[in-house]
């Protein structure tokens, strides 16, 4: 273990509840197994944080928030520290983390559900006193046990496109996986925020006849075209019936639920990933599944395999599309409860730094 792990100290916004943070510091804990300490270079704002802040879903307060960031190791445990891949990583190398901690060991974990493990521990979502206080992201760092993902990130990849695969990205790697193989398909995203543009660009790299992007924001639509849709749609507006292979919702409305159902054709599946707070319910016709052979799936967080593919998915297009410019340039921590208001424009998400003064 590297001498200074137990010198190091984090400074963090806390959540406090409502709208306010509090600056706090903390002493690191000294690392055991394989466990290390990452100094976050880069921290971008989900949109789920914003729920929780104002009240749209639950959260343990007090607690570090913030699940999407890229930061540097600083210690190692004695064990040391390994990648996705299985390759020794190294104090100085830049990585991103997995949302969620898993023993590996449980019925789930070892069914391929790593991401309901039995005993889970969330990034940015565990209580400050409980056994994972120093989870989240918006701090000057942050400790990662045993049990969480890490992926190495290349040089050639910013801090602001690595930054959102920990969430948005690699979550779109597992929603395409469920939908199965979408070459030659005509595939539906409603909901075009971040994770929307991401399964564009997705969705085209691996072959999709076609794009159809829908959201109620026209300038999301216009955002979607440029990164890979082939064509849009202005929500609350319909697609026509049996119009699509596959259908993506990212957007959590009932309607755009609604809407992808009701545009399958025979052998469709609709992939569900946008509900992740409570809505109305869904009415589903179970005859209109049956006789079109339809298939409804949900997915929420995803497997360590699918921050890999995140960070191969964002170096194989980094030419092909502005990853850079969805989001917006880094500001002090301290203005961090302000950044929860969403971001305007073509900007998907703010971000912050505790490296600014």
């Amino acid at each position: 273990m590297d001498a200074q792990a137990t010198r190091l100290k984090t400074t963090a916004q806390i959540w406090v509840g409502g709208q306010e943070f509090e600056s706090r510091e903390f002493d690191l804990p000294e690392l055991t197994g394989s466990q290390a300490i990452a100094q976050i270079d880069l921290a971008t704002v989900c949109g789920s944080d914003a729920h929780t802040v104002t009240g749209r879903r639950t959260g343990a307060c007090p607690s570090i928030l913030g699940h999407e960031a890229v930061g540097t190791l600083v210690a190692i445990g004695p064990n040391g520290a390994r990648d996705a891949l299985g390759r020794d990583l190294s104090i100085g190398d830049r990585v991103i983390w997995s949302v969620t901690v898993s023993c590996g060991a449980c019925d789930r974990c070892l069914a391929g559900r790593s991401a309901k493990c039995r005993t889970l521990l969330k990034t940015g979502h565990e209580a400050l006193d409980g056994p994972w206080g120093i989870s989240g992201g918006y701090a000057s760092h942050i400790h990662l046990p045993e049990g969480i993902t890490l992926v190495a990130v290349p040089d050639e990849l910013s801090d602001a496109a690595a930054a959102p695969a920990a969430c948005a990205t690699a979550t779109v790697m597992a929603v395409l996986e469920a939908a199965g193989d979408v070459s030659g398909q005509r595939v539906l995203v409603s909901g075009a925020g971040m994770l929307g543009l991401v399964a564009c660009a997705a969705a085209r790299q691996r072959g999709a006849a076609s794009v159809v992007a829908s959201d109620i924001n026209p300038g999301r639509l216009e955002l979607a075209r440029a990164f890979g849709a082939t064509d849009t749609l202005q929500a609350p507006g319909k697609p026509q019936p049996s119009s699509f292979d596959v259908a993506v919702d990212l957007s959590g409305a009932q309607p755009a639920l609604a809407a992808a159902l009701d545009a399958l054709d025979v052998g469709g599946r609709l992939v569900v990933a946008g509900s992740v707070s409570p809505g109305p319910a869904l009415c589903v016709d179970p005859e209109r599944v049956v006789r079109f052979l339809l298939g409804i799936t949900g997915v929420h967080n995803y497997e360590p395999r699918h921050l890999q593919q995140a960070i191969a998915f964002l170096m194989a297009t980094r030419d092909l599309y502005d990853w850079d410019s969805l989001v917006a340039a880094p500001r002090p921590a301290r203005e961090l409860a302000h950044l929860m208001a969403p971001p305007q424009g073509r900007i998907l998400r703010n971000s912050i730094t505790f490296n600014s003064n």
